[in-house]
């Protein structure tokens, strides 16, 4: 019973999963008209590391779009309670989006959440796809206001690079 006191705690073996969005990505695409916007073209970077140990995942985004220049934080981790991944985005427009996600066979992970922005409140899912290679993905967002009907939000192509040398 010492021997397993003195042991270091380790994060859960699901954290593993959030091993292929760590790195430097760069993305395209459209954001589809709808209650949260015209919508238009948008492209960006984002920057996913594992954090505290293992225990997290973080990602970090800039974004520029229609509406100018976005960015955001992403704090993912593995619930023991629940068992399952969950996420939280934050935007620095004030948005938030708190949700679960699975890997839901092969490369392809869904996320289902709520969107929060100018105090109404969203339904959201997506799917991400990575290419064989994990160099690559789409990814495919819907909204609904009412949880029955869906909408495309947005959908995004999305590269593995080289981080830009910092100034």
């Amino acid at each position: 019973a010492m021997q397993a006191q003195s042991q270091a705690p380790k994060p859960d073996p699901e954290m593993k999963k959030l091993h292929v969005f760590v790195g430097h990505w760069t993305y395209e695409g459209e954001a589809k008209p709808g209650p949260l916007g015209p919508g238009g073209k948008f492209a960006g970077e984002y920057d996913g590391q594992m954090i505290l140990g293992g225990f997290f995942y973080q990602g970090r985004w800039t974004e520029k779009g229609p509406t100018g220049e976005t960015g955001g934080l992403e704090i993912d981790e593995y619930d023991p309670v629940n068992k399952n991944l969950v996420f939280n985005f934050y935007l620095s427009e004030g948005s938030r989006l708190p949700g679960v996600f699975t890997l839901a066979g092969g490369n392809t992970y869904t996320f289902v959440g709520k969107f929060v922005t100018a105090g109404e409140q969203y339904q959201y899912k997506g799917t991400f796809t990575f290419a064989p290679d994990l160099a690559s993905a789409t990814l495919k967002e819907e909204i609904s206001v009412d949880s029955k009907t869906w909408t495309p939000f947005r959908e995004s192509q999305w590269t593995k690079a080289k981080p830009a040398a910092k100034k």
